[in-house]
This record gives structure tokens, sequence and C-alpha cells, in this order.
């Protein structure tokens, strides 16, 4: 299938108004993406909520896929549900993504077919929370099979040109892939970790997500403590977080913040001050105990703190 310039120029501003989001919000909400973007001064839709598979009616190949992950006890209508982060992780040069019934000559399953033929750069939005997604592109299908009800999905270098020719270089697919591993690794623990704090930030309170970060307690690169998990991080506003990684505060293994000296010795306004308040405060707590920070991994980043003092 020939895809049209006019089915190009729809394309381009589908991945115009992504990277616009992005910049601000690496995690979008189905708000973000119900609201779709502006093609030639229409109202273009980035998916259909009822389908994973979409092409809108102005264009003619196949915009964007998507994978919702699922709620807490909610049931699971496909594999790739359950399946897709987990091959991300793993490392595969491709990821499976199933079919829409078990027909494939449905009109969805259709145009993934000839997403494969034309190969034309896709969107997919990968649920990483509920109605929480990162939108990953320039992806191509690589393959389409009627037998097994699903297509392979190979990715680009994620933020590269997304109109590019899609890499016929396994090592290079392996180079994508891990970048977008990188992303959904920290999408997924920022999502997990601002969750569980009810959407605030453990030092201030302040409630607004887009301004909050998940701050990993022990680093990624610690093989012992630096896990991907709840009780590893600690969810802060970019100011608070900025300071914890400079070591300007620390919390100890009972919760309690202390402030730097160097920072309690300076007089400087009013968001100074608002830190430096932090001295000897206690850490907000999750509701759950389960989700607390991790208190060996609490002291051992205690520890570094002090050594700054």
């Amino acid at each position: 299938m020939q895809t049209s310039s006019n089915d190009w120029l729809i394309r381009a501003a589908a991945f115009r108004q992504l990277r616009r989001l992005m910049d601000s919000k690496p995690v979008l909400d189905s708000s973000d993406i119900r609201a779709g973007f502006l093609a030639e001064n229409k109202r273009v839709p980035f998916i259909n909520p009822q389908r994973g598979i979409f092409k809108p009616s102005a264009m003619q190949a196949l915009l964007s896929i998507r994978t919702v992950y699922p709620k807490k006890g909610a049931k699971v209508w496909y594999d790739d549900q359950r399946e897709v982060h987990q091959q991300i992780m793993n490392g595969s040069a491709s990821v499976a993504y199933a079919f829409m019934g078990d027909d494939p000559q449905a009109p969805e399953n259709r145009w993934l077919k000839e997403a494969l033929e034309s190969q034309v750069p896709i969107i997919y939005f990968l649920g990483v929370a509920p109605a929480r997604y990162i939108p990953i592109f320039p992806c191509f299908v690589g393959d389409w099979d009627a037998k097994l009800l699903r297509a392979e999905i190979f990715f680009n270098e994620p933020f590269s040109n997304p109109l590019s020719a899609p890499t016929q270089d396994v090592a290079e697919r392996r180079y994508a892939l891990r970048q977008v591993k990188q992303r959904l690794h920290q999408a997924s623990f920022r999502e997990a970790v601002v969750a569980a704090y009810g959407g605030r930030c453990a030092l201030s309170g302040l409630p607004e997500a887009a301004l909050l970060d998940a701050a990993h307690i022990v680093a990624d690169a610690d093989e012992n403590f630096g896990q991907p998990v709840v009780p590893n991080g600690i969810p802060l506003s970019k100011i608070h977080h900025a300071a914890f990684d400079a070591h300007l505060i620390g919390i100890s293994p009972d919760f309690k913040v202390r402030v730097a000296e160097r920072l309690l010795t300076q007089r400087d306004g009013p968001m100074l001050e608002a830190l430096k308040s932090l001295n000897g405060a206690a850490l907000r707590l999750p509701p759950r105990d389960r989700d607390r920070p991790d208190q060996d991994r609490l002291a051992q980043r205690y520890e570094e703190f002090l050594l700054t003092e």
C-alpha cells in the first residue's frame, strides 16, 4: 500500500504534538491522549477509546496501537496486557502485540498487516499504570501472524526522526529497545511510588503530580539495594528531589528529616526558609506499611549524607 502525502502530513503533526506534550509530561494520562492533535486545522484523535488499534478516518494507514495497564482485579483481555512489560525488560528485539479478536481479517488486524507492508511509523501508547501511558515512537510492524493472532512490533531509536525509515539492523533494534526499557523502568517506578503516597510530596505535602518525582533512596547501580521497588522510592517535588540528590537534605532510618548545615546557616528568601523549616520534621509516610521506605536503604543513604556534613 502506497501511503499518501496527506497521510504523512497528519502523521508528522501527531508526532510533533506528542513531542510537545512530553516536554513537560513524560507520562501522559487518558485526557492528554483523548484530546488528540491538530492537523490542517482539524482535530484528529490519537486513539479510539474502545479499541487498541487505531486508524483515523482522515488517514490512509494505521496511526497507533495501545496496551492498557489493567486496574487491580480487572479482567485481562489480551496476553500483551500482561507480557509486554516483561518482553521489554527481557531485552527482546521486538514485542508481541495481540490481534483484536480471533479474525485476522477484521479491519483493525488488516491495518496492522498494511502497516507491515508499507512500513509506516506508528505510535505505541504503552500503559504503565491505569489510564497512564508512555508514548513510544517511531514503532514499526515487523511481522504479522494469522495463526498466532499477533503482530511483532519493533522500535527505532526513541526521539529519532519519527518519519525516518525503519532500521533493519538487529543490534540497532536492541539498542532502541534498551532505551524504551529505561523509559518504561523510570515511568513505572515513578507511577508506583507517587500512587503509594496518594500523589503528594513526602516532605512538603505538595499534591500536584506533575511537579513530583520518584527519588531513589539507593541508586539503580547498587546491585544489593538499587531495585525499582516502592520501598526504594520517595515522592518528592522537584526542588526537594534536587536537594536530596545533592545531600542537602538527609532522611534518617527513623524517618526524620535533616537539613545540611550549609543550608541552615544561609539567609536568602522564602524558598530557602521553607527548606530549612524541614529540619527535624518527620517524613510523611504512605498509608500501607509495606510501601514505607526501607530502613536499611535509608541507613545506607543517610551515611552518605553524613559524610558530606
